[in-house]
């Protein structure tokens, strides 16, 4: 399995590094390190190359020595898609990017380069919070599960993932109340419990006997709020779906899933519609 790392040498970069890294421990990965660099308007050697392959260098030697890496200087007309081109090439099975750098601490807010990427990539795409700094193995494996068609296959991914690292698997079931609304706050927190209730015991078939599951339902008057409400492990990572408007077998994020990244201190992977199971 190779993971390929859209890298700047700036504290967005080492997020995504950070990231990249803890996701090799866990699943004795190797690390493909990617700069780019805008092509040349006169065909010349693009100006920073040096300078580009020395930042990596410098990357590189940072990471722990269990993990493999590889550096690439590329040229492309933008970022987003000369990280594409290296993942195609490369074979790559994640692609790992840092949070725009004016997110608050330890949130999300996604750039130009993570929404090119995320609403384009075949891939699933891992995003680091700013200022992630989590180098280790994770300790459990969170999965967002919803209503919508879709929502099956991202569970299979979680559970599938979860079993292959040997991690506790978590399933999150959020719930946004509309305070026009309240007279049916109850049955729709009611509802939502029976589902997820429902989503567990399957979950629960499929992992191997004895493999830790659980299940909790958030509340709040936005999925922010709900998300705020539950507590996170350092070493935790969520697992959501693309959008149902995504291309088959490419990511597109939706409403919900833009919604949790504003609130999220852990990173977020989000796997495209009708992802490989054996890929995952």
């Amino acid at each position: 399995m190779r993971y390929v790392v859209g890298y700047t040498e700036n504290d967005r970069g080492q997020d995504a590094l950070e990231l990249a890294a803890s996701l090799a421990l866990t699943q004795s990965a190797g690390i493909d390190l990617v700069t780019v660099l805008d092509w040349p308007q006169d065909g010349s050697v693009a100006p920073g190359t040096g300078r580009a392959a020395e930042a990596l260098k410098r990357a590189a030697a940072g990471v722990p020595a269990a993990v493999e890496v590889t550096t690439h200087v590329r040229l492309a007309d933008s970022f987003a898609a000369g990280l594409l081109e290296a993942a195609a090439e490369l074979d790559a099975g994640l692609i790992v990017i840092g949070a725009s750098s004016n997110g608050l601490l330890r949130r999300f807010t996604v750039g130009s380069v993570a929404n090119a990427v995320l609403h384009s990539s075949p891939l699933p795409v891992a995003l680091a919070p700013r200022g992630y700094r989590h180098r280790d193995r994770f300790t459990r494996m969170s999965c967002a599960v919803g209503t919508r068609a879709g929502a099956e296959a991202v569970l299979d991914v979680a559970v599938e993932s979860a079993a292959r690292r040997s991690l506790p698997l978590r399933l999150i079931s959020l719930v946004a109340l509309d305070q026009r609304e309240s007279g049916n706050s109850g049955e729709a927190i009611n509802q939502a419990h029976r589902h997820a209730n429902s989503v567990l015991a399957r979950a629960v078939e499929q992992l191997p006997q004895g493999h830790e599951a659980s299940i909790i339902v958030a509340h709040g008057r936005t999925i922010e709020q709900a998300i705020d409400d539950i507590e996170w492990d350092a070493g935790e990572l969520v697992i959501v779906g693309s959008s149902r408007l995504a291309q088959h077998s490419q990511l597109f994020l939706g409403s919900t899933a833009n919604k949790m990244l504003r609130a999220l201190p852990v990173p977020m992977v989000v796997v495209p519609r009708d992802w490989n199971l054996a890929a995952a």
